[in-house]
């Protein structure tokens, strides 16, 4: 087993930075300082959690533009965009869970009994280890980490090798804010390492973000355990553009929800189903916007396109590609359209002509690419977007907020978008059904992730 690891850059090909798994006596101290703060943190006052946890986003902010550069190096997002990760949703997240966490963590009270005093309490489970992906790295960590912090947890977090650095940058983070060791820690582990965490009765909760493959992983690791999982998979998000969209607002959110990120976003839009009265004019202002984007060097700010996070990646999604075609796809986006580059680049493709008989259409590509469609009614829109093992989110562009309510409630969805998408709104619930996963974060349903029920059945004694 390799003792370290190295972060390729897909801006140059380059090692980024190199760092080492943890030792097994890092990995068992870790858990012994996470087991002993538990006992101390789940008593700290909630208005003292607040304090920290505030401090420690404040820092995030602080810091924006310094990790937003490591991000891009890590990942290839453009630099125009890396910093508003943290600067918009990771602090709109973290600061709404942190506003929200007195009320929803106050005891529950059930109707008065006379000669008893009842209620529920809402207790923390203890150390929760989160696993988090490279392409998000602080948006889909942030989800978890804060709440359960902040419900009396303390939390050891795994990231993606691709995107270690942004652990690192939490530990920096909440060192600074003065959160009491043990109560957050951060360990580079290999997958069989993952497993023996998992394993571990010290760990009392965990939530994932990554592949189906890796939560079923997950699933396996833990099956001897009654402990709570929450798994983020993947998605095949569709959108629906009926026959009274806005056919502008359409275009120009379906876009961006198609490509930035180069495609690599779990609600990110891979199947587009139009109104056939709408097909022709929506397919075209969908290239001429797609086609102003700039492909390049995502250290330049001019660039709206940078490289996938991987080789590997893009190559599969260019394979994808290609076999969609070998079945009778229409591919728009020709050679010179856009700069040649090598793999990781990967130029953004619109596929027309595109049927649910084609891998494209059914297995998440994960890339910047957009599968368009034509249908006859908003009947067989819902049928072919329902028809997909993946449920995360799906959007329907119309100007009737009836009719989406309408179809939404046909739609096997985790969260169901009108006139927007590839958005996460943490006052709502972010959950999927299907294999998009399982369990929930963010609004204050998530705090139930991390934290179990203790009844209180007191029965005052009389004279």
């Amino acid at each position: 087993m390799s003792k370290s690891f190295q972060i390729i850059s897909p801006v140059n090909g380059l090692v980024y930075a190199e760092r080492k798994y943890a030792n097994e006596e890092t990995i068992e101290s870790s858990l012994i300082d996470s087991a002993k703060a538990f006992t101390e943190w789940k008593n700290v006052p909630i208005e003292r959690r607040t304090e920290i946890c505030t401090r420690a986003v404040n820092y995030f902010k602080m810091n924006a533009e310094k990790w937003g550069f490591d991000l891009t190096m890590q990942m290839g997002r453009p630099i125009r965009y890396s910093p508003f990760e943290i600067l918009n949703g990771f602090s709109e997240r973290a600061g709404y869970m942190i506003s929200i966490a007195k009320d929803t963590l106050s005891d529950y009270p059930v109707s008065e009994k006379n000669g008893f005093r009842r209620f529920i309490r809402k207790e923390p489970l203890g150390p929760v280890l989160v696993l988090a992906p490279w392409n998000y790295p602080y948006l889909t960590a942030v989800n978890s980490i804060i709440p359960a912090i902040m419900a009396g947890n303390p939390v050891i977090l795994k990231h993606s090798d691709q995107t270690a650095l942004c652990a690192e940058h939490f530990d920096e983070a909440f060192r600074e804010a003065g959160l009491p060791d043990g109560v957050f820690r951060f360990l580079h582990l290999t997958h069989e390492q993952v497993a023996r965490v998992l394993a571990d009765e010290r760990i009392s909760s965990v939530i994932f973000t990554g592949s189906v493959q890796g939560g079923l992983a997950v699933q396996k690791a833990v099956s001897s355990r009654f402990i709570p999982v929450a798994l983020e998979l993947g998605g095949k998000d569709p959108a629906y553009v009926a026959e009274d969209a806005d056919i502008d607002i359409a275009i120009e959110n379906l876009v961006d929800g198609s490509f930035f990120n180069s495609g690599q976003s779990c609600c990110g839009i891979e199947r587009i189903y139009v109104h056939h009265k709408m097909y022709d004019d929506f397919v075209e202002g969908f290239l001429k916007l797609t086609r102003s984007y700039v492909m390049g060097d995502p250290t330049k700010k001019e660039t709206t396109l940078g490289p996938m996070a991987r080789v590997s990646n893009a190559k599969t999604a260019w394979n994808a590609i290609e076999d969609a075609i070998r079945l009778g796809a229409n591919a728009h986006i020709k050679p010179g359209d856009f700069p040649d580059l090598d793999f990781p680049w990967l130029a953004p493709q619109v596929l027309t002509e595109v049927n649910h008989n084609m891998n494209i259409m059914q297995e998440e590509t994960f890339a910047p690419v957009a599968c368009i469609s034509s249908v006859g009614s908003d009947d067989e829109a819902v049928e072919l977007m329902n028809d997909s093992k993946y449920g995360l989110t799906a959007s329907i562009w119309t100007s009737d907020p009836e009719k989406a309510l309408f179809l939404g409630n046909k739609i096997e969805t985790g969260t169901l978008f009108m006139n927007r998408c590839d958005y996460l709104d943490p006052e709502l619930a972010w959950t999927g059904v299907k294999q998009s996963g399982r369990g929930c974060t963010l609004s204050p349903m998530g705090y139930e992730q991390f934290t179990r029920p203790k009844s209180y059945h007191l029965k005052i004694a009389t004279s």
